[in-house]
């Protein structure tokens, strides 16, 4: 696969402000869309029109599931579902919860980005990322929460125990990219563990103490597939 041009779609400006650092090569495009599914739909929507990126990664940082998932870890998406859709029985009865009805039930990463993403280190053996921490592939749960207590996070491993992440852009950027036939892939940095965060304070300390390392591996991936783009420059 040629990469000519990579999207990187972030929610916030904290998370903006990291990755544009890290980037100014004209071949990688850096835009926020905003929080939430909805603003994450429209600005990928808006990247493929306006930039025709030949694949888009979500970038930022999400909630880990502390299952052996840790505060600066990375989790990369293999999978990608909605953890507040349930669309009901009365038409469909095969429809299962986060679906969207006529969509897949789950959305898989692009198989490309994410052999590469996991090359960059080996998660079956702990190795520590550039980020200083480790790299797990997995299911991440998208919705409008903000998942700040463990109630809310245990109601989301309820039903899908084998998340290893929560955020609130990353499945709805997957099912505009399906839309359009665009290369996915999230790449998020964990900044708290809300089964044992009880207030937020993980979330609101690692902004405060992030290193610019914490979003280096999402460079060191973007730079392997320019690498192995053969009709790049």
């Amino acid at each position: 696969m040629s990469y000519k041009k990579i999207g990187i779609i972030v929610a916030m400006d904290k998370e903006l402000e990291q990755l544009q650092r890290l980037f100014s090569d004209g071949s990688v495009v850096v835009e926020k869309c905003g929080i939430g599914k909805v603003n994450a739909a429209l600005g990928a929507a808006q990247m493929i029109n306006r930039h025709h990126p030949d694949a888009i990664i979500s970038s930022g940082c999400a909630g880990g599931n502390g299952e052996g998932v840790h505060i600066h870890d990375i989790v990369v998406s293999t999978q990608l579902v909605y953890h507040d859709v349930y669309c009901g029985t009365a038409i469909d009865n095969t429809t299962q919860y986060g679906q969207v009805q006529g969509m897949p039930a789950r959305f898989d990463a692009d198989p490309d980005l994410l052999r590469t993403s996991l090359e960059l280190t080996n998660p079956t053996t702990s190795t520590p990322s550039e980020s200083g921490g480790t790299v797990h592939p997995g299911l991440i749960a998208t919705g409008d929460w903000f998942v700040d207590t463990k109630e809310k996070m245990r109601s989301i491993l309820e039903r899908f125990p084998e998340a290893k992440a929560v955020d609130m852009e990353s499945a709805a950027i997957a099912q505009t990219c399906y839309h359009y036939g665009v290369p996915f892939l999230s790449f998020r940095v964990i900044s708290d563990l809300p089964l044992v965060d009880t207030d937020a304070s993980q979330y609101h300390d690692f902004w405060r103490t992030v290193a610019d390392r914490s979003f280096q591996l999402t460079r060191t991936l973007i730079e392997r597939l320019k690498a192995t783009s053969p009709s790049l420059p």
